[in-house]
């Protein structure tokens, strides 16, 4: 199969594409042949070598974590899919961009969104979903969901309407008008945010996800009165330090089924900034690389 991969840490130069071995998948495994992936902070963050001591990788390795494309190799002990479903989900830290997949938690695509849209789901909506679900019952309640533009972010904007909260979401200035299209009332970061907050919500702000580790955390804490009504995605140090909710992403089925269900209902639409063809992946990870995006980025293989 054709895949992007890296032979050794470093720069996005350092993806190439080329032929590795074809995946089979084992117990509880599905294969799929990819028709997007997206690509995640976690996966230029592998590249470059940041993580490699808390999650070291066997080199050459294939970048991405979730995919959407259509099964074509069932593993043992799998039912409620078949060979030719139209699926999005969740393999390994690695192995998405690329032909094939195994994937380890899946659910199927619904019709309202297209390949690019069900790629850039799986990881996005699994992490809000945990973050929102963190912070207990969304119903009536003022939300700050800190980075809300971005892939994670705009997804629990999202969902979080859904389920009856207020939502401020924080994001650049060119990103307020695409906020306030998924129903958030947006801000700015930075320095001056709980002014800003006590003219948008003069009764207080009662819960906030931080999908940004911008730093922010002891702000967030303070904003809310207690670390417990705050749950980071993305600054887990500082969330450890401060005693809020600390979320990992996890492969839960569950989750995706719920995402997929949503957008079967047309209440939930992954948002992508921008596609890239696999060719031109190193420019991909290069763009996440530069942050502040609005939604997910998403290689088409």
């Amino acid at each position: 199969m054709r895949a992007a991969r890296f032979h050794e840490y470093g720069g996005a130069e350092s993806l190439v594409i080329e032929q590795a071995p074809d995946p089979h998948p084992g117990l509880g495994e599905i294969r799929v042949r990819v028709a997007a992936a997206s690509v995640n902070p976690i996966d230029w963050k592998l590249r470059a070598g940041a993580l490699h001591q808390l999650i070291p990788l066997q080199l050459p390795a294939i970048p991405g974590r979730d995919a959407a494309g259509v099964v074509d190799e069932i593993g043992d002990g799998v039912h409620g899919v078949s060979i030719g479903d139209r699926v999005f989900g969740l393999g390994g830290v690695t192995g998405a961009t690329a032909e094939l997949v195994i994937l380890t938690a899946w659910a199927h695509a619904p019709d309202t969104w297209n390949d690019e849209q069900a790629a850039g789901a799986g990881l996005a909506s699994v992490t809000a979903m945990r973050g929102l679900n963190a912070l207990g019952s969304l119903e009536g309640r003022t939300l700050l969901v800190e980075g809300a533009a971005g892939g994670v972010g705009s997804a629990a904007v999202e969902i979080a309407v859904i389920r009856g909260a207020t939502v401020i979401g924080t994001a650049s200035e060119r990103n307020h008008e695409f906020l306030t299209s998924l129903g958030a009332v947006s801000t700015t970061y930075g320095p001056g945010l709980a002014q800003r907050l006590s003219a948008l919500a003069p009764h207080g702000v009662d819960i906030a996800l931080d999908t940004a580790a911008s730093g922010s955390l002891d702000d967030l804490v303070a904003i809310t009165g207690d670390p417990k009504r705050v749950a980071t995605v993305a600054d887990h140090v500082g969330g450890q330090r401060l005693g809020t909710h600390v979320v990992n992403a996890e492969n839960d089925s569950t989750l995706l089924s719920a995402a997929a269900e949503l957008g079967w209902q047309g209440r939930y639409t992954p948002r992508i900034e921008h596609t890239y063809p696999l060719e031109r992946i190193a420019d991909a990870h290069a763009h996440a690389e530069r942050g502040r995006t609005r939604g997910k980025i998403v290689i088409c293989v």
